[in-house]
């Protein structure tokens, strides 16, 4: 609920009574006041999400009132009661910074058509303030390997629904860019995304995060706060890193996640909001049960639809497209002339287990497009990744005669040059299965050299045919 504390400013008693008893009954904080000066001693004591003011006053006019508020920290939505329906009234009241205005007389159900219309306001302005704080990133997953190819799918398959998702992995896979998906791929993809990092947030304060606080209900609570569930009604929650909250907190996640409501920290109001809810952990949340870290009741309600984001190790087939997705973002960014990376640092690159995963690619890939000069291929060493070692070939210790003098030796004990090197190019493909760039770096020669070579051999072979 956006609205909690409304104000009602009339001099008309009967008026005060009859809204100050409806809204009451909707269980909203009500308070009355019959005059500006009045209402301007509420407003000291407290903070209104609405007030219902009186065009006319017996000491000012309502509009001359308004103007005021509209000068003020957290203003409220201000709804004018005018005994004048004429619409040159209530331009004149929208002009001064109305929301919205009430003729007299008026119906109970008018009352509550403007109730709905400003709670809807004032949770589109929280939410979107929100979010200017705290942007949704839009970035496509890379990658076409197999686990790649499944995990898409699976995206695809749960972000339709609205049921809740736990997304398991590595640091640095990309947990969220796949809640990211899941919500761009659901139904409410229109509505609020709000992510809590569960990790980067005090015990202290999480409680306040997630379920919102009431004014003075904690030293520095100067004023009431719409928690992260609040903000995310009718849309999404993400909690990030949801291993790393208390037992005593999980114990109200879960009913969070059972009922759908809670109060916030210092409240009494039960607050009902809709909302899927998305997790992320590093963990494994398993043996977190059976240590005693993480309650069972909670892991199963999170653990509805499981997906497991792969490690970069296990797709070694996307670490090149990923490679050259950042080295032409990067360039974008930084204004930088790319020149691609070269035949070792391809090479670097597949060699490299990658413990950090794709956030480790993207740092060494920025870094070395930074440092490099422009235009120039990016090597191996650039990017401070080690080249594999080429494995030597076992030699005979050589024959040590005492007496006798070295013999010269014949032309039969002597292979030609270009068998030996034709020998060594044969070898080193053998090693690297194939692999003709690998191939080339153990050689110590240019991949252009290598296949010019063995187009030299199909010649040869052609020929002996």
């Amino acid at each position: 609920m956006a609205l909690d504390r409304i104000l009602i400013v009339d001099d008309t008693a009967i008026i005060r009574k009859s809204l100050e008893e409806r809204l009451r009954a909707k269980r909203y904080a009500v308070s009355t006041a019959g005059s500006i000066a009045e209402a301007e001693k509420r407003l000291v004591a407290n903070s209104f999400d609405l007030i219902f003011l009186d065009m006319e006053l017996p000491d000012g006019d309502g509009r001359v009132f308004i103007e005021r508020l509209s000068h003020t920290d957290n203003k409220p939505l201000v709804v004018m009661i005018t005994a004048n329906g004429a619409i040159e009234s209530v331009v004149e009241c929208m002009r001064s910074g109305a929301f919205d205005y009430l003729p007299k007389p008026f119906a109970m159900t008018q009352i509550d058509l403007i109730l709905k219309k400003a709670s809807d306001f004032q949770r589109a302005v929280r939410v979107t303030d929100f979010l200017n704080r705290e942007s949704v990133a839009r970035r496509e997953i890379i990658g076409k390997s197999p686990a790649i190819t499944r995990l898409k799918d699976l995206i695809h398959r749960v972000g339709r629904t609205n049921a809740t998702v736990m997304i398991s992995g590595e640091n640095g896979t990309g947990k969220e860019l796949v809640a990211n998906d899941i919500f761009l791929n659901s139904q409410r993809a229109n509505k609020p995304f709000i992510k809590v990092n569960c990790a980067a947030i005090s015990e202290a304060l999480i409680e306040s995060e997630f379920f919102g606080h009431e004014k003075g209900s904690f030293t520095g609570a100067t004023d009431q706060r719409d928690g992260r569930f609040e903000l995310a009604d009718g849309g999404t929650i993400l909690l990030d890193e949801v291993s790393e909250i208390s037992l005593a907190l999980q114990a109200k996640l879960l009913r969070v996640l059972q009922e759908r409501e809670f109060e916030r920290v210092g409240g009494n109001k039960t607050i009902k909001v809709d909302v899927r809810v998305l997790a992320t952990t590093n963990r494994d949340l398993l043996k977190s049960v059976q240590k005693g870290e993480f309650r069972e009741d909670l892991y199963y309600r999170l653990n509805v639809f499981p997906i497991q984001v792969p490690p970069l190790r296990e797709r070694t087939g996307d670490v090149e497209i990923l490679a050259n997705h950042f080295l032409e973002r990067f360039s974008k960014e930084h204004g930088i002339k790319s020149g691609g990376f070269s035949e070792t640092g391809i090479a670097g690159l597949l060699a490299h287990n990658w413990p950090g995963n794709v956030r480790e690619l993207q740092n060494v890939v920025e870094r070395a497009a930074i440092l490099a000069e422009e235009g120039v291929p990016i090597s191996a060493e650039l990017m401070g990744l080690t080249l594999p070692a080429p494995v030597a070939a076992p030699q005979a210790a050589p024959v040590v005669q005492e007496s006798a003098a070295p013999a010269p030796a014949s032309n039969s004990q002597v292979m030609p040059l270009h068998e030996l090197e034709k020998r060594a190019i044969f070898e080193a493909l053998e090693r690297t299965n194939g692999n003709r760039t690998q191939a080339a770096e153990l050689l110590q020669i240019s991949i252009r050299t290598l296949r010019n070579k063995l187009a030299e051999y199909r010649g040869d072979n052609e020929e002996a045919a």
